[in-house]
Order: structure tokens, then C-alpha cells, then sequence
């Protein structure tokens, strides 16, 4: 597998983390790497329910966050990804203001990857796990699209030259 080139990612993540609806649901990725992605989110009232408690929608997207953004260095650049299946399980409330998400790769394929996310508080403890089933694109939902829709410098190769992880 070639080496990941570090400024693409530390671009991709500014990138990224410019979208509208990671503002709107204060959450940024905070690492990526080859099968492996971090999102942290600061919970405000507005992702509560009627019940006082967060939405599970709000699970939901944090999961999804993750769990894509795990498959997204064993991409080449011309392709993306699509989540076409998307499992939650709850486990505990949220209590904190702050929720981590680790995302890691199960399995990437030529078609579809899988993935999954867990949701943790500050302390550790476990709040969600999610699986998520990726449908790999060509020329759609790429890098490019998102540094288009966002209006963002062009991240550099994302690949370094003649080197390779061993």
C-alpha cells in the first residue's frame, strides 16, 4: 500500500470540517488514517429531544461521520463513497459535553467497505456502536467535490511518490 501523504490529510481535515453540517452538529474529525478516523462533538440543547436527552439522530450522524471517514484513505483519489447501510445500536446516555468517536475499517473491497464506529464520553465509556456498509463511487462524492462545495485549497497528492507502507 503506498505511504498517505500528511499535508493532504491535515487538508482534507480543514476541508472537511468546513462543511455545514458538521458546524451545525459541532463536529470535527480530528484524525484520519489508513482504516481509522476520530470525530469529536461538543453536545448543545439544540440536539436534544423532547425528552432532554440527545436525539438519536444525533447518535446517528456521529456514527456515520466515523465509520465513512474510516474507508477514506484506502480510497484512490478519483473515487468516494456512499453509505448505503447504516446500523446503530444505543447504549448508554449522553451526559457529557463532549462525545469522541473512533471509526475503523473492518473491510475495504473494490465495491463496498465496511465499517465501524463507537461512541465514547470523555471517560471512556461506551455510548454507541454503529456498522456502516459503503458503496465505493467513481468520479463522485470525492475530495474534489467537497473542496468545490466548501470553496477550499486543493489538498496535495494524497499519496507520496515511490513510497509504500510496509
Amino acid at each position: 500500500m503506498k505511504a498517505l501523504n500528511p499535508e493532504h490529510i491535515k487538508s482534507v481535515i480543514k476541508s472537511i470540517n468546513k462543511g455545514p453540517f458538521f458546524k451545525h452538529l459541532s463536529m470535527q474529525v480530528t484524525e484520519l488514517n489508513i482504516g481509522y478516523s476520530k470525530v469529536t462533538a461538543t453536545i448543545r440543547e439544540k440536539y436534544m429531544n423532547p425528552f432532554g436527552s440527545v436525539h438519536g439522530g444525533v447518535f446517528s450522524s456521529l456514527i456515520d461521520t466515523a465509520a465513512y471517514w474510516a474507508a477514506y484513505c484506502d480510497l484512490r483519489e478519483d473515487q468516494g463513497l456512499v453509505t448505503v447501510d447504516l446500523k446503530i445500536d444505543l447504549l448508554a446516555p449522553v451526559l457529557d459535553k463532549i462525545v469522541i468517536v473512533e471509526g475503523k475499517r473492518i473491510k475495504s473491497g473494490q465495491t463496498l467497505c465496511l465499517t465501524e464506529a463507537q461512541m465514547f464520553n470523555e471517560s471512556g465509556k461506551i455510548l454507541a456502536h454503529g456498522t456502516s456498509k459503503l458503496m465505493v463511487t467513481q468520479n463522485k462524492q470525492t475530495i474534489h467535490d467537497i473542496v468545490d462545495f466548501v470553496d477550499a485549497e486543493k489538498p496535495p497528492e494524497k499519496f507520496l511518490r515511490g513510497r509504500h507502507v510496509v
